[in-house]
């Protein structure tokens, strides 16, 4: 398990690193001072998870989520308890207070490395997906979350926007449907129309429509009119 560790706090990185020693299983591939620094980090070295300080100068450990493309596994790290609860929130794996315990930081592990297990059973998400989960951080207001790739049901274009659904979220994001499409999987995920692209594992029915279109029905309860040029190729890859 490849790990970088993100701390402003030179201390607390040589404190984490100390902690995580007696795990073999860890690999520390890096470390940085600063949402920069680590930015670059995770570009070069591709860590299957990251423990993340919240508070840093220059920019926190949630306005680098939010510069990154995909995700690693994260455990934020941090001296505040307030912020708890919206680490959570963020699907953040888990969160541990400074000065972290050897017991607390061998749970997280373990939380890891069955996380990882589980995404070694997926198809890569990501056309030119890296190591690890394929997850996006997603902020809409004063809500955020880290959102994995296979969770989400629909992805539909507003202008210059995207909506993505999943659960019972539908935030609005600033990419382009087309800019996402470019590094989506398209065994995972088809291009419907122009405004929408579908999580074909979350395609729950289908149904012929006039004109030869097709009526999609998802697994969250919506529905997708798709052309009759792209049902057709709907079709050929379900054979349907």
């Amino acid at each position: 398990m490849k790990a970088l560790i993100v701390d402003d706090e030179r201390l607390a990185r040589n404190a984490l690193r100390r902690v995580l020693r007696p795990h073999e299983e860890v690999e520390v591939v890096g470390e940085a001072g600063s949402a920069d620094e680590a930015l670059h980090a995770i570009r070069k070295s591709f860590p299957d998870v990251i423990f993340l300080d919240v508070e840093m100068p220059g920019g926190s450990g949630f306005d680098l989520l939010e510069r990154l493309e995909d995700v690693p596994i994260v455990i934020f790290t941090t001296a505040y308890d307030e912020y708890a609860v919206r680490a959570f929130e963020n699907n953040a794996l888990d969160y541990l207070v400074k000065p972290v315990s050897s017991e607390r930081l061998a749970a997280a592990l373990v939380r890891a490395e069955k996380a990882l297990a589980s995404a070694a059973g997926l198809l890569p998400l990501y056309a030119k997906g890296s190591a690890g989960l394929n997850q996006l951080f997603v902020r809409d207001r004063d809500r955020c979350w880290i959102v994995r790739l296979c969770d989400i049901v629909l992805m539909e274009a507003e202008g210059n926007y995207t909506r993505l659904y999943f659960g019972t979220n539908a935030p609005l994001i600033y990419r382009s449907l087309s800019g996402i499409e470019e590094r989506l999987n398209p065994t995972s995920f088809f291009r419907a129309s122009r405004y929408h692209i579908i999580n074909f594992s979350c395609i729950e029915s289908l149904e012929s429509a006039s004109g030869g279109r097709l009526l999609v029905r998802l697994t969250n309860g919506k529905r997708v009119d798709i052309s009759r040029r792209q049902a057709r190729k709907l079709k050929s890859l379900l054979s349907f």
